[in-house]
């Protein structure tokens, strides 16, 4: 399709086969990446925790192509652990990574972008239900997803258009690359540890990222977009389901089962 697309954290999962789907159309694909190879032509250098270098990332990008048609935010990670014992600094850290990337990326491409053109924020389930020791996670996905539907709306007269996506489990290595904080307490007991091997053991039933990317990709190509799409099929029927349900209950049964 001749779209110049710019994608975060390409380097591995949904990224990458998100890259990939997009240069099989025939889509000039810029990534950036703190890891890999880097031609500042179509691969570019940013560590997304610093907005420095995401503005130096961007006015390279310019140099070279002088509009971009979609940008997808993708790049991110999760901390695992008790509320309480998470260090600061590593939730801090999540933050600039997931957040306020997110944030500067759209600042720095929004001067080359156009009426048409999308932003596609990736967030997460985890953004729509809280769950036991993915407090943080669930909070900054849940700050993307608030963040998508602002720009939304201050974009509307511009004619760039904004969407949030909400992945469920996705077969990647996301969960495997966690920062895990397994540290315990009387309050918390084995409950961690558990919840985090619960979360392992769930790996093999997860959606293959090239199913899930297939979805995304029609989503992406609608001439009109919803400000937000779940992709998985048990979590768009559980948030059907909790728009009719007391939350005592969702929380309760979410915490029981993790």
């Amino acid at each position: 399709m001749n779209r110049v697309v710019v994608i975060t954290g390409t380097s591995s999962g949904i990224g990458k086969a998100l890259k990939e789907r997009y240069i099989k159309d025939n889509d000039t694909v810029v990534e950036i990446n703190k890891e890999g190879e880097f031609d500042n032509q179509t691969k570019f250098y940013a560590d997304l925790s610093d907005e420095n270098l995401i503005k130096i990332a961007f006015e390279n990008i310019s140099k070279i192509y002088t509009n971009i048609d979609v940008l997808i935010n993708c790049a991110g990670y999760a901390v695992f652990g008790a509320t309480e014992l998470i260090g600061t600094n590593k939730v801090r850290n999540m933050f600039e990574v997931d957040y306020f990337a997110v944030v500067n990326c759209v600042k720095f491409a929004l001067p080359l972008m156009k009426k048409g053109s999308k932003i596609y924020n990736i967030s997460s389930a985890c953004a729509l239900f809280s769950v036991p020791f993915r407090g943080h996670y669930s909070a900054v996905k849940a700050g993307v997803m608030m963040l998508s539907y602002a720009l939304r709306m201050e974009l509307k007269d511009s004619g760039i258009d904004v969407v949030c996506i909400c992945p469920g489990d996705i077969k990647t290595n996301f969960s495997k690359n966690r920062d895990k904080t397994l540290e315990t307490n009387e309050r918390y007991k084995d409950r961690i540890e558990n919840s985090s091997k619960q979360i392992e053991k769930r790996e093999k039933g997860r959606m293959d990222v090239n199913v899930a990317v297939n979805k995304m990709y029609k989503i992406f190509n609608k001439k009109k977009h919803r400000p937000m799409y779940i992709i998985g099929a048990s979590m768009r029927t559980l948030y059907f389901v909790s728009r009719f349900v007391p939350l005592s209950l969702i929380l309760y049964f979410t915490n029981k089962n993790l």
